[in-house]
């Protein structure tokens, strides 16, 4: 099981990456996380709600309301355009990251 601290600085990362292949509400953001980790990381309510109004905050998502395929209404989050450019700066940062990372945890110096 992965914890939380090893995920902490990455949420917004998966939750921008999630959503670039479309719309989704929060249930089923969480349930994918969970099934993509293979239930590796669950990630808390409270710690995906926070995300995602910090990313609304930031004009890096919208929302919607609308209803699931179950016909329960929903609130709906999607990438704005500079959701999608942040995205790429995460995706970039992380690369960096975990080179970096790496390097240490192979007893390596930094690059």
């Amino acid at each position: 099981m992965i914890g939380a601290d090893a995920i902490r600085g990455h949420i917004d990362l998966i939750v921008l990456a999630l959503l670039e292949a479309g719309p989704s509400y929060a249930y089923e953001i969480s349930r994918t996380i969970t099934d993509r980790s293979r239930g590796e990381y669950t990630i808390k309510q409270t710690t995906l709600y926070t995300a995602v109004k910090r990313l609304q905050s930031q004009d890096l998502l919208d929302s919607y309301e609308d209803l699931s395929p179950t016909g329960k209404p929903r609130t709906y989050y999607r990438l704005t355009p500079a959701g999608l450019e942040q995205l790429d700066a995460k995706r970039e940062e992380w690369r960096s990251t975990r080179a970096l990372v790496d390097h240490f945890a192979d007893g390596k110096d930094a690059p």
